[in-house]
């Protein structure tokens, strides 16, 4: 179908921002089947030639729409309306007698899975096209990673996390999993079953991954905040490493306190413990600003910080990297190079060339407002329950929900059963009993699947006395 023409009228005596009212106009026709799937919409920067506003005015509503899931860009092919089957057909189908029902998709709140925005930008592929086009290789990656993609990341680091890395102290992995099977490894070579240090709750996967690469893994109950340098003190057995995730504790979602940071660099070096510090979420902070890299702080200690580009790019690229010093970061390449890299030289070519010309920074800003604009959709219609509590809203790409009744497993089977996929809380818990609630993922929804799937859940999460629980 040809361009579309688009009804819209701006009033520039409205409170409400030009911006939103083009997005509002918008989302009406696309929700009224005024405009359908087939149709792309008008440049930005025509559409803003014919409205006589500025181009960024119409960036800013079309990124609005595509976060909620009404636009998608199709590069060079224009920014088309969504196929969207929760959103009503045009008028004139709406009169016909359909007997048959379009099935609806399940809502997928898992955890973890990040907007799949990246993959529409245009810079994104400009990316990949320089990586194809490079002169041919004939030998493999460097078994520590391109030189560029070590560049990058370190200078990315340096932007947006305040550290100070030198890129020979980079070492490219295929994801978090990939760097703890390599960490595994290395302390492997001096202890045949070393035992590290986990947050109970915490990450499944990472339990899973070290204790089928060899480790004996060793619980301590935590709160929102993590490990307390107290709970170290009081160890009778000091274990070869200890993994922690200072930034936003997963998944209950606080951070680890600036001196508690402190108290575990201290206990590390007196006991010559790894410290494993992944920088879980640290990019989307939504309220406050992220305290430093426990790796950037003052200390003799061996630190390795784990980081990865599955949340603010995406999963299906299996990349990610390790800041590595000391005598752990020599051993630690030493077993790399061993092992050799996991990650293609293209994929590396390619995420080297998107940071180099700023596409990373710019994606993350557009990401914080998809998620911060969710996070509110979820705070308006779950903040005021009394019967239920929200948690780890600080940043991240998902939320926690507690409640007294019924049991969350039961409320993520009925869920299930009526489109909407929700992990209970119980699955992070290891050894400690487990608290009553749900994770919810709102980073690769859009903003109506997210909508209908809360309506779905708040009749599903019984009203009973208020939780005693303080966020």
């Amino acid at each position: 179908m040809s361009e579309a023409e688009l009804p819209l009228e701006l009033d520039r005596n409205s409170p409400n921002s030009l911006a939103a009212q083009v997005a509002s106009q918008l989302r009406t026709a696309i929700l009224n089947g005024i405009l359908q799937p087939e149709h792309t919409l008008p440049a930005t920067r025509r559409l803003a030639t014919e409205l006589g506003i500025s181009r960024g005015v119409v960036v800013r509503a079309f990124e609005q729409l595509s976060g909620e899931g009404f636009l998608v860009s199709n590069g060079a092919g224009g920014t088309k309306v969504a196929v969207r089957p929760d959103i009503s057909s045009s008028p004139l189908e709406n009169k016909k007698e359909l007997s048959v029902s379009p099935p609806a998709d399940v809502i997928d709140l898992t955890p973890g899975r990040p907007a799949g925005s990246p993959f529409q930008d245009r810079q994104w592929r400009s990316a990949w096209k320089s990586a194809v086009a490079e002169q041919g290789k004939v030998q493999l990656p460097p078994a520590l990673g391109t030189s560029a993609l070590r560049e990058a990341v370190a200078d990315h680091l340096a932007v947006s996390r305040g550290l100070a890395v030198d890129p020979d102290d980079v070492i490219i992995t295929g994801g978090t999993s990939d760097a703890l099977q390599l960490i595994v490894a290395m302390l492997r070579n001096r202890t045949p079953q070393p035992r590290i240090l986990v947050e109970d709750p915490g990450y499944p996967t990472a339990r899973r991954v070290m204790t089928a690469s060899g480790a004996r893994l060793v619980t301590v109950p935590v709160d929102e905040n993590g490990l307390k340098s107290s709970q170290l003190a009081a160890l009778k057995d000091i274990p070869d490493a200890v993994l922690v995730t200072p930034s936003h504790q997963y998944p209950l979602g606080g951070r680890m306190a600036v001196q508690e940071r402190l108290g575990l660099l201290k206990w590390a070096e007196q006991h010559g413990v790894l410290v494993l510090e992944d920088d879980y979420d640290s990019e989307f902070r939504h309220s406050r600003m992220p305290l430093p890299a426990v790796a950037s702080l003052p200390s003799r200690a061996d630190v390795v910080l784990l980081g990865t580009f599955s949340k603010n790019l995406s999963p299906w690229l299996r990349c990610g990297y390790l800041v590595v010093r000391g005598n752990a970061g020599q051993r630690l390449k030493a077993t790399r190079e061993a092992l050799d890299t996991p990650v293609a030289g293209v994929l590396q070519s390619a995420i080297a060339h998107y940071i180099q010309g700023g596409g990373l920074p710019r994606h993350i800003t557009r990401a914080r407002r998809e998620y911060a604009h969710r996070r509110s959709l979820l705070l308006d219609r779950l903040g005021s329950r009394r019967d239920l509590s929200l948690a780890a809203l600080d940043g991240g790409l998902h939320a926690v929900v507690r409640f007294n009744h019924p049991e969350a497993t039961d409320v993520s089977a009925k869920a299930l059963t009526l489109g909407v996929r929700v992990i209970p809380l119980a699955g992070y818990y290891a050894d400690r009993p487990p608290e009553n609630g749900l994770v919810l993922g709102y980073g690769a929804v859009s903003d109506l699947q997210l909508s209908k799937a809360l309506t779905i859940l708040a009749g599903l999460i019984g009203r009973g006395e208020p939780v005693d629980f303080e966020p």
